[in-house]
């Protein structure tokens, strides 16, 4: 395993982190709590020492399943990193979406992230996880109703307390990055990054180069797309939001398994799979700090973290560009 330091700060992540989005259950069809808590120990005997989760995620339920798992760990070397901002229980700040709880019940997700909400927030993450310091705390997404600054001040105030470690964003822009930092000194911004979405080197990934903050890249699979198990007909259940995106359609579905077939025997050569080979790709990616990777069972987050051993030549990465830059899905 691989471990980067995360921008300017002292905190290091594992270059494979731990996903615990699927282990929360919550748009992934239920949860096996004993399976996760597993696969969760078992990537860590193979050097995933970091794991991101949030409260949304399940509702609660995700934490409470990390907060179980690293009581058999030791906690100093685990870096734990959870959000806030993305609310349930609440109609104040911007409503998102809708959604149904694990129990089938239908809830209402707002972005929110006023003061004491966050303040709230971090004193139930805390206890839900089982620890009393967060290594890295992270708005989820952006609250428009509520100012950065006040939303950042109390971040700042958590850190002055001991109660989090380092400050990060998710899927902030530049803009917002950088109003966020006139209050606070960010360590990352966690974003979507994959072979077939790449919009954010055109401007976060030059930022974040430029001043030396770390990107934690999720959705590395696009979903499911780039772990080459989609086929055109690919029928989607109840409430999977991917039905209605661009990528999932029969057709780029197909191109996509093409632009992968011609990629896959640089896997084979080297006795890895094609997950393994995205993985490693992602991570050799020019900014990117660490591939977040989730898992809801020991044989899949195993075969995860032993991407983080692959070794991808210069040449490969080439020839593995040259294959994404030849793919034209769908747009509209």
């Amino acid at each position: 395993m691989q471990y980067r330091k995360l921008g300017d700060t002292d905190l290091e992540l594992s270059v494979v982190t731990f996903g615990a989005w699927a282990a929360g259950g919550w748009m992934w069809g239920g949860t096996e709590q004993n399976n996760a808590i597993e696969a969760i120990h078992a990537s860590y005997d193979l050097g995933v020492t970091s794991i991101d989760t949030a409260p949304v995620y399940g509702q609660g339920h995700s934490e409470k399943i990390v907060g179980e798992a690293i009581k058999d760990l030791p906690r100093d070397k685990v870096q734990i990193l959870t959000k806030y901002g993305l609310r349930w229980d609440t109609d104040k700040g911007k409503f998102y979406f809708k959604s149904k709880d694990n129990d089938g019940n239908d809830i209402d997700i707002h972005k929110y992230a006023g003061k004491e909400a966050i303040i709230k927030e971090c004193e139930e993450s805390l206890k839900r996880l089982g620890t009393d310091y967060i290594d890295l705390y992270q708005i989820h997404w952006a609250d428009p109703t509520t100012p950065i600054s006040e939303t950042m001040e109390a971040v700042a105030q958590l850190k002055e307390q001991g109660k989090i470690r380092e400050a990060g964003v998710c899927n902030y822009n530049v803009d917002q990055m950088k109003t966020a930092e006139k209050t606070i000194k960010l360590a990352s911004n966690q974003v979507p990054y994959s072979m077939v979405r790449r919009d954010i080197e055109e401007e976060v990934v030059p930022y974040c180069i430029k001043n030396n903050k770390g990107i934690l890249a999720y959705s590395p699979f696009q979903r499911g797309l780039l772990t080459g198990k989609m086929s055109p007909g690919y029928e989607f259940g109840e409430g999977d939001t991917r039905a209605n995106e661009i990528y999932y359609t029969d057709e780029n579905i197909q191109r996509t398994n093409e632009m992968l077939e011609k990629i896959k025997p640089i896997a084979e050569e080297k006795g890895a799979t094609l997950p393994q080979l995205v993985i490693q790709w992602t991570i050799q990616q020019p900014g990117i700090t660490i591939a977040l990777v989730g898992a809801r069972t020991p044989e899949q987050s195993t075969q995860n973290a032993k991407a983080a051993d692959l070794k991808l030549l210069p040449d490969e990465i080439k020839f593995i560009d040259n294959q994404i830059k030849e793919l034209e899905l769908e747009t509209a």
